[in-house]
């Protein structure tokens, strides 16, 4: 592979790289959630979304530059939107804390979290497995283990909006927790997208 193609594979991986890193940064703020620190949350979270955002900027940069790409541009243009856009789903779910002042925090958004991370770092492997989509046999096992960890986090999705309304008669805090919910079941989804690229980029390539 040259080095012009190689960039395009890692360029996608560094980006993916910070989707995990910005996952497993919400589980440490949800595992040991203080709200006085919430601008800090923000702050720390920002940044990574930043350096993520920067990642896409590169690849449109390099794609509108391109003469010839290892795969199709307007693939490589969707993968790296679908990979930022993670970062961007995980970023709105902490400053959705700071909007609705929440101060405290769930064990079923410390799970949901979890559950984020795990399948950022699966969304990462796909991305670092790309540049063998010629040969798709592990990106099809990982496309499979991402879908089944999003049957998951449905279920999640489904009981956490329903016992925050059995055991809350405060109508804010249903509306703020619901929020929240819908923007974690975001973060799984956009990974998704990421998987759904992939398995675009195979089926043409195969």
């Amino acid at each position: 592979m040259s080095k012009s193609d190689r960039f395009y594979f890692e360029n996608l991986t560094t980006a993916a790289d910070y989707c995990c890193k910005a996952a497993d940064y919400l589980v440490e703020c949800m595992a040991s959630y203080n709200p006085e620190n919430i601008k800090e949350m923000i702050t720390k979270m920002h940044e990574i979304e930043h350096a993520a955002d920067k990642q896409k900027h590169a690849m449109s940069t390099a794609l509108a530059k391109a003469f010839v790409t290892p795969i199709d541009r307007e693939d490589l243009a969707e993968m790296s939107i679908n990979i930022d856009d993670v970062a961007d789903n995980i970023e709105e779910v902490i400053q959705r804390f700071y909007v609705d002042d929440v101060r405290k925090v769930t064990p079923e958004a410390i799970d949901f979290s979890k559950k984020i991370a795990d399948t950022a770092k699966i969304m990462k492997s796909l991305v670092t497995e790309l540049e063998n989509f010629k040969k798709p046999a592990k990106l099809h096992e990982l496309i499979i283990e991402l879908s089944n960890v999003e049957e998951e986090c449905d279920i999640i999705y489904l009981e956490s909006t329903r016992k925050i309304r059995l055991e809350n008669d405060d109508v804010l805090k249903i509306i703020a927790w619901r929020k929240i919910y819908e923007l974690m079941e975001n973060c799984v989804d956009a990974c998704e997208h990421v998987a759904d690229s992939v398995g675009t980029i195979v089926m043409k390539n195969t």
